[in-house]
């Protein structure tokens, strides 16, 4: 029997002691006055009592009554039944209250509080003050003291003849039955009638199992206010531990819903703090950094708002606020959706019939206290199917005295299939899963609900689980025995209680709460004590049995692991490779070792492993020789290293007992185990696997000690697994019945046992220090790789496992390691670290277990020495183990190395990995697994190469090579990677380089951290040299001259003086100017190239201006003089092209005709003006050079406006400098405010500037005295509306190419009038086009509709436009008068081409595999790059100044510095406007003169020595070759030399085999001395210097440089389309061939240099024999070459066969050509060759400039994007093109319209019996052939009349099925030497004319 009532309590409002306007509670009365021993009185009640705060209230309140709850230190909760009233408050009171009720007052007038209630007769400013019963007690029966409380307050308000004093008594010596006490059948046991003494009688329920918790309605009404989804989410914060905070303005609510949500967590206990009324007072628990569950009243929530890691429940709203940073986890698929659904049936179940045409009647809802345990039920059933077979993974480790029993996490999580799920692992590793194994693991114990649900149900919740229907009945079933549980006796519940009458609380009571007699009380209560006494003590009788087990687990969900799945022919594989090695069938095991590594993925492989082993241990076949041991090791490498830290399949603990039995023969005496081979798994090393392996072994140790001999069969059961056979009793069985039989043994006997326990224990615990020595100390103990890689270990000093911190354990670890007598301090760290963790281990396992504290000590005494001698055999072992021959590695490849190359770093063993490119890995392309490959890395002079061999054997014997130039190394870093071979850890290396390559090495164990250090050095030191002279270029040829001083070093003093004396000077000029802010460059004489250029040679390195012309250069820079320079540099390349250009020769008197408007300047010859010019310069021929000084000053760099080219047919030049400095855009259009009022330096040079450019448009023929102009506009227009210039200002936007391109889609090409309806532009509106219409009025257009005389529009034009950056003509005022106009565009930085190209490498190149594969990882990562956006701005504005120099404009172009984009640009627009430049001989003319000779910085953009390597790669001439190739890709026919090229020059720029690319400009190479040496000293056949050169010499020999399709045509310029869409990814970035590396060192990839006079591009006879070809293996050009390769390789091969001398193939194919032509016309007309003719007629196609006609005049509008896809290809500009030529001006006719001379529609009479057909016909003069097509916008031409074959045209007559409508004059046939064509135009004139168009291409042939 149990109190009901603990203390009695009378609590009332006291004033605060210091005097604040709060009140506090003070205790008037306590019974009994002194503490029971069992049970000492709660402190704090008074703050319980009033949670809100005690204040008194200007009205009656009615009482109010709830159940506050207490935890004392002990866990034991007090339930404190508060029952609150209101009093008026005493005189007494009220004058110590007195400020308090001052302020009260003011507040209630300012209507701070409510108004007093009409009914109360109180006098104004009467206050009431509340006063407190409470009942202390440690059962909950809230009914029970409602009732009694009630009671009191009732017969105290009504004034009831009762005596308060015996009913206080009374309810305090009132007993009741313990729960689930002797359960006897009387009623009056088990349901307890008591009575107070006032008439009244209660009935007390006990609830039948002690265990289950009551809930009464709290659980429904938690889901009432909300919801499931709600509800659950707190459910998974309880239980994985996180502060759950209630809140509601309802004391009770808060009560029953922290009630409701214990009852849920139930088999589990909630251990954290747990308060559901939290008083004000306390709030600051609220930040305590333990979970908790606990309520506030609603009015402090703003109190709550700071709390970041509170889940708010607000009961009142019904939300559940969970704050960003806190993360609950759901429960398990499928048990969450389960869950979820069953909920919704009990509190919804209408929800099902809801969509039922015909509703059955509404069952009734089940009352809310059944409703609420059937919500239980639905958890209780939850947590069976959750906790399902844990029994299973309990290892029992002591039975007596006490059971100590621990719980096998990792096997539970491993067997239910849970390993990844986060709401498990926390509710196992939570305090209240700790407590559930330790109540509940116990094996013999009284049980209950839970219990048999999980021993009994599993079956049948299985099999429910798809019937809803037979859920909800099992969920009914259960609720059923919970109420029974609460609610025993249903009948005798009637209570009878006298309640106070309504609204007696609003009645003045008759007076205060009267003090009680303590002395009555208490005799009450001694009475009963003394009754008690003599009565038995109340015991609890439990009824205690064997727990049963229930059935083994399943997982939760049946997983079939998918690419394991373990089918039997996997088994079968790893039981035949293990049989053939210990069979000694070596080679047939090495068959099969791959298929067994593949197939020990599989979780049941790896135990079918475990158990073909063990068998073979029980059969006394460990000791195994070298190759087997080998091969056992491999597989148990395999098997481990999948395996977790938690080893949660049992696979480690499974291969523990078999790495301590397999062992081979070292030498006589000297074994060595496989467990020296496989320690480099984690789970090793986790102390929580070793746990978990030592108390499985004591359980099993334990069960045989206990169970008779003869039973005890299988003493190495498994870990956590069924026994074996039905009758074997498990530990678990055995530990209850021993625990049964404990207390009928004799005190020896259970001494006896105690001690039997206790050795077994510390046997196993000795036994387990070896196993860890074993496992944890490296074989060669001198590495402290263990320390490094092992993260259990490294970390064990700082965070101790160890349940005893401050044990023995860390001293004796500390003494031995500073006792021991080692000298090396390496090995003491090894040893020291193993002895520190097997002393914490040795320390936890035995203080859990119960070991004695000597024999503890014993233990850490022995594991020192245990350590040491295993140390000392370790070493041995090692020293044998390295006697042994090494395995066989496959021999290492040695690469074929260039003439000169040099080895610097012998190969060292590497493999190759695979990296995100998945074709070498045989990814979705199919193909062979090439890698890993395993052979070794070369590092020469020249190159980083790999070679070696497929690991996987079933590749084959294929040689893998990767290469690419130590100069293209873009990124090193080290990496660790697992081996492919032994899967062990490496260390490795990934080298990425800007050729597209990337080698991921793992360094093969025999190669010493020290080589692979002195590797990466070596690289380093060859990829930077300190100086461009240690490159390979130049230590390839110059072994003959080992220590050349640099050139002329004394000489050039002089020069580097006068040069630093400028810079002062200039330096002092500049202090007054704002510095721009970003630094520039400016190239250092040749001493200063080692380190980065200095900050203020920022842009001025000019000679300063008081010097004479003459003493411009100084003489004694250079060392040749100047004549002799002046002769070289006639020959360099430029001036080869400025002669074939017309724009001048040099004569020896360096003067030129006046009449030509340019000359070359030789200013430069000294390299004075600007360092990065070329000597000689195109300039206009009125301006002097010492003009040219000044001028220079307003560039970037010095470097001017010179000329580059001009046009043949508008004799337009295009010039190019750099961008202008100073603020704003000095020269050109406004003077600096100078400081002086005379006139200074900058004004001067602005004037100069603005001479010199008056003098380049007046040296353009047209343009001399031409004073009108126009703007350019329109040219993209889609931002212009947004600041249109001022009517004055002429300045041509060309915005955002992306975004004026999407505004043009859908607009008919160039036109105005579509721009204005195209909605985007509408701000554009007609402003800007008439305005621009208006200014410059044409004449009207003539009658017909043509246009006018085209003579109006030249002048229309601007003479020059000038390209310049956005950024720098910012506040441009043009003067009207001048001839020049600018065009701001935006243009990308080099810090963005240097960016978008690492990107770009990454997406080509990736490191390691996309996470979703498939080309759209690749495709974004690629559109993420930007490079494309780059190429097409590229595009779009040199198409922009093809067009502008096309229609007779000149264009200089400023960009930047003048050295990368302008660069780019130039060159782009020669190669397209000029087809010169489209030859090999003009290709190689424009990258010398436009790239070399103008100072593009080669050396730094690629980083070539140490000073650049902080600035990094950035690919600007790569960016331009992508821009040609795309061209080439689109005009296959106007190129003459191949894709192949692009790739060979994009290869070799980076690469620095040749000279051509190095340095910085001309000047650099003159002062090196490599400009002009080839003159003097040619070289026999050494290794070509010049890529040229080299390019040369292989042409002779092959045609892999040369385009067959090559057939151009003179006249074009070439558009091509630039739209992201029309560009494709350049094959250079993502082709590769592993046979042979790279393919563009030719003599590598060909096979041995062949002797010079067979001229042979392939030596290899063709064979017949088909052969695979591999993607990314083999070259498929090399293995499949075209046609005619192929026919010229068979050539030589005859002619040599024949015992001729092979001609040159170039010969041959141009003796073929010519036959060809002549073949096809007898009169020799040249056509291009038929084996040419290709169906391309869209690449000729070109996008021209139209003119529209406006209302008064016209706008040039320049079309650049055509967003063509090949159906629609232009259809919109090819009909603009092809309105009518009226609406064209002639002048700018597209070069289109010269391959169409005439066009319409005509009928076509079909072949045979084939109907009339309208169709689209083109004569063509320039092919002199008649195609026509389906439509006029048809790309796909449907047939051709070849003219040559036409023998007369007549006129025709109709035949049957011809258009009615026409008239028969409408007809003629043309009659050809194959068959006549009928046709029939549309009105008499066309067919006239038709006629007499094809007549006169006849005759002109």
């Amino acid at each position: 029997m149990a109190r009901l009532a603990d203390y009695f309590v009378l609590v009332a409002f006291g004033p605060h002691p210091r005097g604040s306007g709060e009140g506090q509670g003070q205790i008037l009365q306590r019974f009994p006055e002194k503490d029971w021993e069992d049970n000492p009185f709660p402190q704090g009640i008074e703050l319980f009592c009033q949670p809100s705060g005690w204040q008194l209230c200007p009205e009656r309140s009615p009482p109010t009554f709830f159940v506050a709850v207490l935890t004392d230190i002990n866990s034991e909760r007090h339930y404190c039944a508060c029952l609150t009233f209101w009093e008026p408050v005493e005189p007494t009171q009220e004058a110590a209250c007195a400020e308090h009720t001052v302020e009260r007052e003011e507040e209630a007038e300012d209507g701070g509080l409510v108004q007093l209630s009409p009914a109360v007769p109180a006098q104004p400013g009467q206050l009431f003050a509340p006063k407190t019963l409470v009942l202390v007690s440690r059962l909950d029966h809230a009914e029970v003291f409602r009732n009694s409380l009630g009671l009191i307050y009732a017969i105290h308000v009504e004034g009831l003849n009762v005596c308060l004093e015996n009913v206080v008594g009374n309810l305090l010596t009132c007993t009741v039955p313990l729960a689930g006490g002797s359960q006897l059948d009387s009623v009056e046991e088990g349901a307890r009638t008591i009575s107070l003494g006032a008439g009244d009688r209660q009935v007390i329920q006990t609830p039948l199992a002690d265990s289950l918790p009551i809930s009464r309605c709290s659980v429904a009404l938690l889901f009432r206010q909300l919801g499931i989804t709600n509800v659950l989410s707190l459910f998974c914060a309880a239980l994985t531990e996180h502060k759950v905070l209630f809140l509601s303005r309802s004391y009770q609510r808060l009560a029953d819903a922290c009630r409701g949500l214990l009852a849920l967590l139930f088999p589990l206990r909630y251990s954290f703090t747990y308060v559901p009324i939290l008083p004000a007072q306390l709030l600051e628990v609220l930040s305590t950094p333990t979970p908790f569950i606990i309520g506030v009243n609603a009015a402090f929530q703003a109190e709550t708002q700071e709390l970041l890691d509170v889940i708010i429940a607000d009961l009142d709203g019904g939300t559940v606020t969970v704050p960003e940073c806190v993360h609950v986890p759901p429960l398990p698929e499928p048990l969450q959706s389960q869950t979820h659904s069953v909920l919704s049936m009990v509190l919804d179940p209408e929800l099902e019939l809801a969509d039922l045409a015909f509703p059955p009647p509404t069952a009734s809802t089940s009352s809310l206290k059944m409703q609420d345990k059937e919500l239980r039920a639905v958890f209780l059933r939850l947590f069976a199917q959750l906790l399902q077979g844990y029994r299973w993974c309990l290892h029992i480790v002591r039975i007596h005295p006490e059971p100590v029993i621990r719980f096998h996490k990792a096997a539970f999580l491993g067997q239910r299939g849970l390993v990844e799920d986060d709401f498990l692992m926390k509710v196992l590793e939570g305090m209240a899963f700790a407590g559930f194994v330790s109540e509940r693991g116990v094996p013999y114990r009284s049980t209950d609900l839970f219990d048999e649900l999980v021993a009994h149900e599993v079956a049948r919740m299985r099999a429910d689980e798809s019937h809803p229907q037979r859920v909800l009945r099992h969920v009914q079933e259960l609720a059923e025995q919970l109420y029974k549980n609460e609610n025993p006796y249903p009948a005798v519940a009637m209570h009878k209680v006298q309640r106070p009458g309504e609204a007696s609380h609003l009645r003045r009571a008759p007076r205060p709460f009267p003090r009680l007699d303590e002395g009555t009380v208490q005799w009450i209560v001694d009475q009963a004590a003394a009754k008690m006494q003599g009565a038995p003590p109340a015991v609890k009788a439990e009824r205690r049995t064997t727990v049963p087990s229930g059935p083994p687990m399943t997982a939760i969900l049946e997983r079939c692991s998918g690419l394991h799945a373990n089918s039997a022919r996997r088994l079968e594989v790893v039981r035949n490779c293990i049989s053939y090695v210990f069979e000694g069938k070596m080679l047939e095991a090495k068959k099969l070792l791959p298929a067994v590594l593949r197939a020990l993925k599989g979780r049941a492989a790896r135990r079918c492993l475990a158990q073909e082993l063990h068998l073979h241990v029980q059969q006394n076949r460990a000791v195994l020789d070298h190759q087997q041991f080998d091969f056992v090791v491999r597989m148990m490498n395999c098997c481990l290293q999948d395996c977790t830290s938690l080893d949660e399949h049992g696979i480690a603990a499974a291969l523990l007992p078999l790495v301590t039995a397999f062992c081979r023969k070292l030498s006589p005496g000297v074994t060595q185990f496989a467990y020296s081979c496989v320690q480099e798994h984690v789970v090793w090393s986790t102390p929580q696997f070793w746990e978990a392996m030592f108390y499985g072994d004591v359980q099993t140790h334990i069960r045989a000690l206990y169970l008779e001999p003869a039973e005890d069969r299988a003493p190495s059961q498994e870990v956590g697994e069924a026994p074996s056979q039905e009758d074997e009793r498990s530990a678990l069985d055995v530990a209850s019945e021993q625990r049964r039989l404990w207390p009928t043994l004799s005190r020896e006997k259970q001494q006896e046992l105690v001690q039997k326990e206790e050795s077994t224990v510390f046997s196993q615990a000795i036994h387990y220090a070896n196993r860890m020595s074993y496992l944890l100390l490296p074989l060669d103990s001198s590495k402290s790789r263990l320390l490094r890689e092992r993260p259990g270990l490294g970390d064990l000093e700082s965070a101790s496992n160890s349940l005893v911190t401050n044990s023995m354990a860390g001293s004796v670890a500390e003494s031995y390691d500073t006792e021991s007598g080692f000298e090396d301090a390496e090995t003491c760290d090894v040893a020291g670290a193993v002895v520190r963790f097997i002393n914490r281990f040795v320390d936890k396992v035995c203080t859990e277990s119960g070991v004695t504290s000597d024999h503890l000590k014993g233990l850490h005494v022995m594991v020192p020495d245990i350590v040491q001698m295993h140390i000392e055999t370790l070493e041995a072992v090692h020293r044998e183990s390295k006697r042994l021959p090494p395995i066989q590695k496959p021999k290492l490849l040695r690469p074929r190395l260039l003439p000169g190359e040099e080895c610097v770093l012998d190969g060292l063993r590497v493999y190759l990995l695979p990296d995100g490119r998945e074709e070498g890995a045989g990814g979705s392309g199919g193909g062979p697994a090439l890698l890993p490959a395993e052979g070794a890395v070369f590092l020469t002079t020249y190159r980083v190469i790999f070679t070696g061999m497929p690991t996987d054997p079933l590749v084959g014997e294929q040689v893998v090579v990767r290469s690419f130039p130590v100069a293209a190394l873009t990124k090193e870093k080290r990496i660790s990677v697992q081996a492919p071979v032994d899967q062990l850890l490496q260390d490795g290396l990934q080298l990425r380089s800007c050729t597209f390559q990337l080698l991921k090495m793992a360094f093969d164990e025999e190669v010493g951290s020290e080589s692979a250090e002195l590797f990466r050095k070596q690289l380093h030191k060859l990829r930077y040299p300190p100086d461009i002279r240690g490159t390979f270029a130049f230590t390839l040829g110059s072994a003959h001259t080992p220590g050349r001083p640099p050139r002329g070093a004394k000489e050039k003093g002089p020069s580097l003086r006068t040069l630093s004396r400028n810079l002062v000077k200039n330096a002092k000029k500049t202090i007054g100017r704002q510095h721009v802010t970003r630094k520039k460059y400016s190239p250092p004489g040749w001493e200063h190239r080692a380190q980065p250029p200095a900050e203020d040679q920022d842009d001025e390195i000019s000679v300063s201006e008081e010097l004479e012309p003459s003493t411009l250069t100084p003489a004694s820079a250079l060392k040749p003089s100047d004549r002799m320079t002046m002769s070289s540099l006639v020959e360099r390349a430029c001036c080869r092209d400025y002669q074939r250009l017309g724009l001048g020769t040099l004569s020896s008197s360096l003067s030129r005709a006046k009449s030509e408007p340019f000359r070359i300047s030789p200013v430069n010859r000294m390299y004075a003006i600007c360092r990065s010019y070329p000597g000689l310069l195109i300039v206009p021929q009125s301006v002097q050079d010492n003009a040219l000084q000044r001028v220079s000053r307003c560039y970037r760099q010095n470097r001017f406006p010179v000329v580059c080219w001009r046009s043949g047919r508008s004799k337009a030049v295009l010039l190019r400098s750099g961008g202008l400095h100073g603020k704003g855009v000095v020269g050109l259009f406004k003077a600096q405010n100078a400081p002086s009022p005379g006139q200074s330096q900058a004004d001067s040079s602005s004037l100069e500037q603005e001479k010199y450019l008056q003098a380049v448009v007046s040296s353009m023929p047209r343009y001399a005295d031409a004073s009108g102009r126009n703007t350019l506009s329109g040219f993209s227009s889609a931002h212009m509306g947004s600041h249109v210039p001022s009517p004055r200002a002429r300045v041509t936007t060309l915005s955002n190419p992306m975004a004026a391109s999407a505004s043009r889609r859908t607009a008919p090409r160039g036109k105005w009038g579509s721009v204005r309806a195209s909605g985007r532009s509408s701000g554009l509106g007609t402003d800007v086009g008439s305005r621009l219409a208006g200014r410059d009025a044409l004449g009207p257009p003539q009658a017909n509709g043509a246009p006018p005389e085209p003579g109006f529009l030249r002048p229309q034009r601007a003479a020059l436009y000038i390209i310049g950056d956005k950024a720098q003509l910012k506040g441009v005022r043009p003067d009207p008068l001048q001839q020049w106009e600018l065009v701001p565009i935006e243009v990308f930085e080099v810090r963005q081409v240097k960016a978008s190209f690492k990107k770009l490498l990454k997406a080509c190149v990736p490191g390691c595999p996309a996470a979703e594969p498939g080309p759209a990882s690749f495709l974004r990562s690629l559109e993420d790059s930007e490079w494309l956006t780059q190429i097409h701005k590229l595009l779009q504005v040199s198409v922009l100044v093809v067009e502008l120099l096309d229609s007779g404009s000149s264009v200089l172009v400023s960009l930047e510095d003048g050295w990368d984009i302008t660069t780019q640009v130039v060159s782009l627009v020669q190669l397209l406007s000029d087809p010169f430049y489209r030859t090999l001989e003009g290709f190689r003319l424009l990258v010398e003169k436009e790239w070399l000779s103008f100072g593009h910085r080669f050396s730094h953009r690629g980083a070539h020595t140490l000073a650049g390597q902080s600035s990094g790669f950035t690919p600007v001439f790569l960016q331009f070759l992508d821009c040609v190739h795309q061209v080439h890709l689109q005009f296959p026919m106007e190129f003459e030399f191949s894709q192949f090229y692009l790739k060979f020059l994009g290869y070799h720029h980076t690469s620095r085999r040749f000279r051509t690319f190095l340095l910085d400009s001309d000047y650099e190479r003159i002062e090196l001395g490599l400009l002009y040496e080839e003159k003097g000293e040619r070289r026999g056949q050494l290794a070509c210097r010049s890529v040229w050169e080299y390019v040369e010499r292989l042409s002779k020999r092959t045609p892999v440089f040369y385009n067959y399709m090559y057939a151009p045509e003179d006249t074009e310029v070439l558009r091509p389309y630039s739209n992201v869409s029309n560009l494709k990814v350049w094959d250079f970035y993502t082709e590769e061939t592993l046979a042979e590396g790279p393919p563009y060192d030719w003599e590598l990839a060909q096979g041995p240099p062949e002797p010079p006079e067979e001229e042979r591009p392939d030596g290899s006879a063709p064979q017949s024999r088909r052969r695979v070809v591999w993607p990314c293996y083999d070259s498929r050009p090399r293995a499949q070459p075209d046609a005619i390769s192929r026919l010229l390789e068979e050539l030589q091969r005859l002619e040599t066969e024949l015992g001729r001398s092979p001609e040159r193939w170039k010969d041959t194919w141009d003796r073929v050509k010519a036959a060809q032509r002549l073949e096809g016309r007898p009169d020799g007309r040249a056509t291009p060759s038929s084996l040419l003719v290709s169906s391309v007629p869209h690449h000729r196609r070109s996008l021209g400039v139209y003119l529209q006609e406006g209302p008064v005049g016209s706008t040039l509008s320049l079309s650049l994007d055509s967003d063509q896809s090949s159906g629609s290809t232009a259809s919109s500009s090819r009909q603009a093109a092809r309105r009518s030529t009226s609406t064209l001006y002639s002048q700018f006719q597209t070069a289109e319209s010269e391959n169409r001379s005439y066009e319409g529609t005509l009928y076509k009479k079909g072949a045979f019996m084939k109907p009339w057909k309208a169709r689209w016909f083109v004569l063509d003069k320039t092919k002199h052939q008649l195609r026509y097509y389906d439509h006029r916008v048809d790309t796909e031409c449907k047939g051709v009349i070849d003219l040559a074959e036409v023998e007369a045209v007549a006129p025709g007559t109709p035949t049957m099925g011809a258009p009615k409508t026409v008239d028969e004059k409408a007809f003629f046939d043309v009659k050809t030497t194959r068959r006549v064509y009928n046709f029939c135009a549309q009105d008499v004139p066309s067919a006239q004319q038709w006629v007499d168009r094809i007549q006169s291409c006849l005759s002109d042939a």
